[in-house]
């Protein structure tokens, strides 16, 4: 009987303790998995977003308009050489449309200058007629694909939207025409859009707050250098500098980074959360192989007074402990790839697609989450290994588990 063969036999001998502490790892390394996941997902996003689009927007906060008039002064600015500093030009204002037949559906809304937005966003696929169908009416949208989907939308159906921010002077949700749709290339696109016209807003609102939007987007020309780019954005700061409202130009990817750094803290929580949940795991299994070493103390001292060693004993256990964490972090390891990765990542990179782009489970977060389970599992036998050891054998035999 080798040492394996014999802590197999001892794992094996109570088998719902076996599966209470198989399931504990893995619960524990499904929920490791599902944290890690999310977390590298999050900080995928920005790495996605692309350097040579700009956004500029008010200096102090996202949420203060721009006068629409920047825009054409914005198209206007030439670089020192006298070229073009932007190649396109587009502009947008948040929404935040709803349908009030269905108010828990959320997706993002913008009102946004026709073609032009296309133009910049060329990751955007939208066939011709589609675009021609959506100049041609006022009261036009052109929808993601995969919103279009959820929602049921098809072309020429009427959608009611109602926002919260800019309240229709009739009290009445605002009337669009579905008139075509877009399709995203690349794992950075976002399928969930409503876009319409901002003309359409524009007149809805009092004529105090006519003639502003919410942000420009810009791309720099073809071949750009990351420095053209960072150049291209103080430019236009500076040519803003003096006017009645101040601009901050950023790269997309510098811009996204800021977007989402408004809930980085949660997402660090989350990272050191997951090695913690990985933390309670252990000390759930220590609890096992205690009472499992405790209920066999009579067996470990008779095998020290047939002569093993006290080294041995310590290794008996330790393995035990081993082969619990193994299995359960072998079985922990397959759910999380079956419930994460086939479960949970179509739903995130399909309504969540701008906080998770490539929401998958990689093999180096796996080799990560097997790793810490089979290091926690052989740290819990440590401390009943250590005891069985050292007891002595007279108060061992006379131990009552």
């Amino acid at each position: 009987m080798t040492l394996f063969r014999l802590a197999l036999r001892n794992a094996l001998r109570n088998k719902v303790r076996l599966t209470l502490a198989v399931a504990g790892v893995a619960v524990a390394l499904l929920a490791f998995v599902t944290l890690r996941t999310a977390v590298g997902s999050w900080d995928s996003a920005a790495a996605l977003a692309r350097r040579d689009r700009l956004v500029t927007r008010q200096k102090m906060t996202f949420i203060m308009p721009l006068p629409k008039r920047y825009v054409a002064d914005l198209r206007a600015t030439r670089s020192a050489s006298g070229a073009s500093l932007v190649a396109e030009a587009s502009f947008a204002s948040w929404f935040g449309g709803r349908d009030p037949a269905r108010p828990n559906a959320f997706f993002a809304s913008y009102a946004i200058e026709g073609k032009s937005y296309f133009d910049v966003y060329d990751e955007m696929h939208v066939d011709l007629a589609d675009v021609r169908a959506f100049e041609d009416d006022r009261s036009g949208a052109i929808v993601g694909a995969s919103l279009a989907r959820d929602m049921g939308w098809k072309r020429g159906d009427r959608v009611l939207l109602e926002s919260p921010i800019y309240p229709s002077p009739d009290r009445l949700p605002f009337a669009f025409t579905v008139r075509g749709f877009y399709e995203s290339a690349g794992r950075s696109g976002d399928e969930k859009l409503f876009l319409f016209h901002w003309e359409r807003l524009d007149a809805a609102l009092p004529t105090s707050q006519r003639g502003t939007i919410g942000w420009i987007v810009s791309r720099t020309p073809a071949g750009a250098s990351t420095d053209d780019v960072a150049a291209a954005a103080r430019t236009i700061d500076a040519m803003f500098a003096e006017r009645e409202t101040e601009t901050l130009t950023q790269d997309e990817r510098a811009f996204t980074t800021g977007f989402l750094g408004m809930a980085s803290a949660v997402m660090d929580v989350l990272s050191i959360l997951s090695f913690v949940v990985l933390g309670i795991q252990g000390l759930v299994l220590a609890n096992a192989m205690g009472m499992s070493v405790r209920e066999r103390s009579r067996e470990y001292a008779s095998l020290r007074s047939m002569g093993f060693s006290r080294r041995w004993v310590a290794r008996l256990v330790l393995t035990e402990a081993a082969l619990v964490g193994a299995l359960g972090a072998v079985v922990g390891a397959f759910v999380a790839w079956l419930a994460v990765g086939r479960g949970l990542a179509p739903f995130f990179e399909r309504d969540l697609s701008f906080f998770f782009p490539v929401f998958r489970v990689t093999p180096g977060t796996l080799a990560l989450a097997v790793g810490v389970a089979l290091v926690t599992a052989i740290a819990s036998g440590v401390t009943p290994a250590i005891g069985t050891a050292r007891a002595r054998l007279t108060e061992a035999m006379r131990r009552v588990a």
